[in-house]
C-alpha cells in the first residue's frame, strides 16, 4: 500500500492511500477527520465536542479503508475538520464554513472576514479537490466507480433515525438505484434511498464535481455511526459494502439489476 499526503499551512488537508494496482474503485471519505489546525484554538469548542458527529463522521475512515482494501481501490480521505472547512461543499455553500452546527454555535467560525474564508478555501478544500482530481485523472483509464462513505448520527435534534445504511445519490442514480435492487438479503439492516440526507441537502457536490464530468457511476454511503463503534463492526461493514457494491455494479453492467 502507497500512502501519500498533502501539507498545507494548517497541517495536511488530504491524504491519499492505494491499496492495490490499477485501481477500478475510488474510495472517499470527506469527513474522515476531526483535527482543527492549532492556530485556530479548536475554534473556540470545548475538545469534547470536537469528538461528536458535528466535527467528522465517526467510523467512517476505518470502514472506508476496509472497503478500500478489500476493492484493492485507492482512497482519498480529509485531514481536517469538516467545521473548519467541509470539502463535501462548494466555496459559496453557506455551511462550507458553519458558524451554527445542529445546536453548537462555533465560535471560531463567526463573523469570519472574506480573507479569513479565503484561506480556509485555499488551504483546505483546495488542496483536497485538486488531489482527488489528479488522483481520477491518474487513474482514469482503469477507473470504473467512485464511492463516498459517510456516517451519519443516530438521534438528530431529538429524533431517533430509523435508517441503518442511506444509499444517496446526486445527478448520476445508476449505481444507488442498482444498489437498491441488489441488497443482500442477509444484511439485516434498514436501508433507504436518499435517507438521511439527499442531494437537495447540498450533498452531493463530490460525486457531481468529480464522478459525474468523467462519467464514473457512483454513490454516497451513509451508514448510522452506532452501527461502527468497534473494529469488528469496521470489518463487517466494510467486507458487507465491498460484496454488495461489487454485485450492483455488475447488475447495473448487465442491465439486470435484479
Amino acid at each position: 500500500m502507497e500512502s501519500q499526503s498533502l501539507n498545507s499551512t494548517f497541517g495536511p488537508a488530504v491524504h491519499v492511500d492505494q491499496m492495490g494496482d490499477a485501481p477500478r474503485v475510488i474510495v472517499v471519505c470527506e469527513h474522515a477527520s476531526n483535527r482543527v489546525p492549532a492556530h485556530l484554538d479548536g475554534l473556540g469548542l470545548d475538545a469534547e465536542i470536537l469528538t461528536r458527529h458535528i466535527a467528522w463522521d465517526p467510523g467512517a475512515l476505518p470502514v472506508a479503508k476496509g472497503l478500500a482494501q478489500r476493492m484493492r481501490a485507492v482512497l482519498v480521505h480529509g485531514g481536517i475538520s469538516r467545521l473548519v472547512y467541509d470539502c463535501n461543499r462548494p466555496p459559496e455553500a453557506h455551511d462550507a464554513i458553519p458558524a451554527r452546527s445542529e445546536v453548537f454555535d462555533i465560535p471560531g467560525n463567526a463573523g469570519l472576514s472574506d480573507a479569513e474564508r479565503f484561506a480556509r478555501v485555499k488551504q483546505v478544500y483546495r488542496p483536497f479537490s485538486t488531489t482527488l482530481k489528479e488522483q481520477i485523472g491518474v487513474h482514469q483509464p482503469h477507473l470504473q466507480m467512485m464511492v463516498t462513505v459517510h456516517s451519519f448520527t443516530p438521534v438528530y435534534r431529538g429524533q431517533m433515525r430509523d435508517v441503518q445504511i442511506g444509499i444517496l445519490h446526486g445527478d448520476d442514480d445508476r449505481l444507488a438505484l442498482s444498489m437498491m435492487q441488489t441488497i443482500p438479503a442477509d444484511l439485516g439492516m434498514e436501508v433507504q434511498l436518499n435517507e438521511p440526507y439527499a442531494a437537495v441537502d447540498g450533498v452531493a457536490h463530490t460525486l457531481n464535481k468529480h464522478a459525474v464530468p468523467y462519467g464514473l457511476p457512483n454513490v454516497m454511503i451513509e451508514i448510522r455511526n452506532d452501527l461502527i463503534e468497534t473494529a469488528e463492526q469496521h470489518a463487517r461493514i466494510a467486507g458487507a459494502l465491498a460484496d454488495w457494491i461489487a454485485k450492483a455494479k455488475a447488475a447495473m453492467t448487465e442491465g439486470k439489476p435484479t
